[in-house]
């Protein structure tokens, strides 16, 4: 790892360096003015800046095709290095549309008020364009309608599609699926973990004796299945987020909405009558305390799953952030500081970003069973007051 680390360090240190170079002897040689020197290289600047953006917004965003690679020809063209994604979704006037994403590649090319460039594609006699990664209806001509604001006013669709974030949770699925399905089989046979036990029971056997009995007591084993099923879920996902494909599933707000939605159903639905009691009529308190405290545990049934989800999601976000944008400055300063400092930084925070991986699939799975601990738990000391 560190070696590749080095590797990857001195790579871009000798682009870096070549690019800057390249860059002074063409400043030599132009026999310009240095005001057109200048504003050349600020609109040099803007358009890297732009670019570098879109970068940075392709990596974190949701997308309806799987792009390994974007290459950039000399005519200003993109080309597109991946492979298509399956396009599924209902439109109330002409029903169910299922094809593959790349036909929005080949379908009529348009522009809207900004002068973006968008495919159009027909299907069941209309007309549908995927906009910003939203696919919205069109009229005859295919054109899309702006507010004051760049919001898109066309018709919106039910979008069921096969997205890369849908793809990923799917894969990640199958691999809990097949490695725990496959530890099952063997833990019939001997007690002695073989292959990929050996490296995961010490996980499991974690999650257990220092998450689940700790936190929620003699109860946990209703609660442990769930636990073990959202860490390794959590924990495969911040993994694939690492790999240079552009995939950022737990940075996605839907994705931790719904993994502390499944955490709160379950807490409400598990509770004891002490939980409900402590929520509704506090005990040991006088009685107008307990109609203000009412309002108060109410709003803070809401607020526990909300910080579930906004601290993976923050979390996870940042850091692709902040390594995209590191990088992107290599590109933006051209100098031989820039090739070495960042790329440095970029391996120093993307191995803190190996742990990150590790400490929010537990946060994650602590928080909830510290929840699943609260609303079980029995409320003795204020029976011995009496």
């Amino acid at each position: 790892m560190l070696k590749r680390g080095v590797l990857l360090i001195g790579f871009l240190s000798t682009f870096s360096l070549s690019l800057a170079q390249h860059h002074e002897a063409a400043a030599e040689t132009k026999p310009a003015t240095e005001t057109k020197v200048v504003s050349a290289e600020e609109a040099e600047k803007e358009q890297i800046k732009k670019e570098n953006k879109e970068f940075i917004d392709h990596h974190l965003l949701d997308a309806h095709s799987f792009d390994i690679m974007v290459e950039k020809k000399a005519d200003g063209t993109e080309h597109h290095i991946g492979f298509p994604l399956p396009v599924i979704f209902y439109d109330e006037a002409n029903g169910l549309h299922a094809f593959m994403s790349s036909e929005f590649h080949h379908g009529k090319e348009m522009k809207d008020a900004h002068g973006k460039k968008y495919n159009v594609v027909e299907s069941k006699g209309a007309n549908y364009a995927l906009y910003h990664e939203k696919i919205v209806k069109t009229d005859a001509s295919g054109a899309i309608t702006l507010d004051d604001h760049g919001h898109v006013t066309n018709e919106k669709v039910l979008d069921l599609s096969i997205t890369k974030s849908v793809l990923m949770i799917l894969c990640a699925s199958l691999l809990m699926i097949v490695i725990f399905g496959s530890m099952a089989r063997n833990y019939k046979k001997s007690p002695i973990p073989t292959g990929a036990g050996k490296l995961f029971e010490p996980l499991v056997i974690f999650i257990r004796d220092e998450i689940a009995i700790p936190n929620i007591g003699p109860k946990y084993h209703k609660y442990i299945s769930y636990l073990l099923t959202i860490f390794f879920f959590i924990l495969f996902l911040n993994v694939f987020g690492l790999l240079p494909f552009g995939i950022n599933v737990t940075g996605n707000l839907a994705i931790t909405a719904a993994l502390a939605i499944f955490t709160f159903i379950i807490t409400q639905f598990t509770a004891n009558r002490n939980y409900w009691q402590h929520i509704f009529w506090m005990p040991g308190l006088p009685f107008l305390m307990k109609l203000v405290m009412i309002p108060i545990e109410l709003i803070g049934m809401i607020i526990k799953p909300f910080a579930l989800l906004i601290r993976l999601f923050a979390n996870m976000s940042a850091g692709h952030i902040v390594i995209m944008s590191l990088i992107a400055m290599i590109y933006y300063f051209q100098n031989v500081i820039a090739g070495v400092a960042f790329p440095f930084l970029t391996f120093v925070l993307y191995l803190l970003e190996i742990l990150v991986a590790f400490l929010q699939a537990y946060i994650f799975t602590m928080l909830s069973a510290v929840y699943f601990g609260m609303a079980n738990e029995e409320h003795h000391h204020e029976e011995a007051h009496h």
